[in-house]
């Protein structure tokens, strides 16, 4: 059974509020969980003390189960201190795709001849 610290979703429509779950990966979002570790308010402000509370000692002893935090869950704990989450970079996301390329190389094409 391989496990989860992810969120679990409440809260009405368009003010969502999570709760901080340890979940078996095959249950669904909303569902059974197995432990509460605290909860995260994304409408308040980001210097909230209370956006986010977590039980810190429940999720070491998780993590050293083998618990694998999702990405978002692996950033609230960092930002804890209760793991180091490795900063992600992908410099060829901002780059233009293969189509755009070929119009900017027609472009240039176009103002070097136009001079």
């Amino acid at each position: 059974m391989s496990l989860k610290i992810r969120l679990a979703r409440g809260g009405a429509k368009k003010r969502p509020f999570y709760r901080v779950v340890v979940a078996d990966s095959r249950s669904p979002r909303d569902g059974r969980y197995i432990e509460k570790l605290g909860t995260f308010d994304p409408l308040k402000a980001k210097d909230a003390a209370d956006r986010v509370v977590l039980d810190g000692e429940k999720a070491k002893e998780w993590l050293a189960k083998g618990a694998q935090p999702t990405d978002r869950v692996a950033r609230l704990l960092d930002a804890a201190g209760l793991l180091t989450r490795e900063a992600r970079n992908n410099p060829q996301k901002a780059q233009p795709k293969k189509k755009a390329q070929e119009r900017a190389a027609a472009a240039a094409e176009a103002a070097a001849a136009a001079e």
